[in-house]
């Protein structure tokens, strides 16, 4: 994700690259072959080119609006796993013993309940963003535990029944009564449903009209408005011309950006980031000291 900034104006003219630039260049030939060959055929005034506009500028924002939804959706989920983890942090390390006391077999347990739910979010990560995730996973799980994960295709559901069998034992020993296990239980189920959502939003691309379309009418629309404006503004054409092809330009550019929030990509929702502020969540509430400072921004972007 781009932190927001001041305004970085050769960055924004960088953004549409390519095809900014070609526009420029074709704005300066459809002008020269006007002005100094007199081909006055290139000059087409009487295209309607408001009403083209218009109605691109309609497709171009409703497609832009429907991919911010599966962004902003996708930045949803994962705050309800933020909570989801806080509040299962919270449940493990609210375990005591018959006699009230915490002994070293629940405290290894509440330690192990609570670095597998680190490890969850940190294989959702790359599970979504189709990554390795054994260096991170091996900072909170024993050899054994990940060397048995490198047999499972859907890493975070294998945690997440690792998880369930753990607090299956808790409540055989008498940490849990079925209350505190239905919770646990609960907070489970929240964290399968947030998994599935992220899952859908990845494994479900937009339609290819929504991508092919918009991107075929603003092209069009770049080709039609120098033949336009030539008549009228003469010389200024590729000025008018390739200010109005930028902001269509920029606009179709911003929905395909947003249109997969998990592609690893500047502009994704910032996993790194999230997962790293869930770890130190966790490991403060087990008293741990030596914690990891929160991600921070990389030439202006937060991972």
């Amino acid at each position: 994700m781009i932190v927001p900034r001041g305004p970085d104006l050769l960055r924004m003219i960088q953004y549409t690259g390519k095809p900014l630039l070609l526009l420029a260049l074709y704005d300066l030939f459809v002008v020269v072959a006007f002005q100094v060959m007199h081909w006055e055929w290139v000059s087409l005034p009487h295209i309607p080119l408001a009403l083209y506009g218009s109605a691109i500028g309609i497709v171009v924002g409703f497609r832009n609006q429907s991919c911010y939804a599966r962004w902003w959706e996708a930045r949803t989920l994962w705050g309800t796993i933020v909570n989801n983890a806080r509040s299962w942090g919270r449940q493990a390390l609210t375990m005591r013993d018959s006699d009230g006391n915490n002994s070293a077999g629940l405290r290894a347990m509440q330690v192990s309940l609570i670095h597998h739910q680190a490890a969850f979010s940190y294989a959702l990560r790359d599970h979504l963003r189709k990554l390795q995730p054994w260096e991170d996973l091996n900072r909170f799980l024993s050899p054994e535990d990940v060397a048995a994960l490198r047999l499972e295709r859907n890493i975070p559901l294998a945690l997440q029944m690792r998880l369930g069998r753990l607090i299956q034992e808790c409540r055989e020993r008498g940490w849990l009564d079925a209350f505190a296990w239905q919770a646990m239980d609960n907070t489970l189920n929240d964290l399968a449903d947030a998994q599935g959502g992220t899952e859908r939003i990845k494994n479900t691309p937009m339609p290819k009209q929504y991508d092919y379309f918009p991107q075929l009418f603003v092209k069009i629309y770049c080709v039609l408005l120098p033949l336009a404006l030539v008549d009228k503004m003469g010389w200024f054409t590729p000025l008018g011309s390739t200010m109005v092809g930028f902001i269509f330009l920029t606009l179709d550019r911003i929905g395909r950006d947003l249109e997969d929030p998990f592609d690893n990509t500047v502009y994704d929702v910032p996993l790194t980031s999230i997962c790293r502020s869930i770890e130190i969540n966790l490991r403060q509430m087990l008293g741990e000291k030596d914690l990891p400072e929160p991600a921070s921004s990389v030439h202006g972007v937060l991972w």
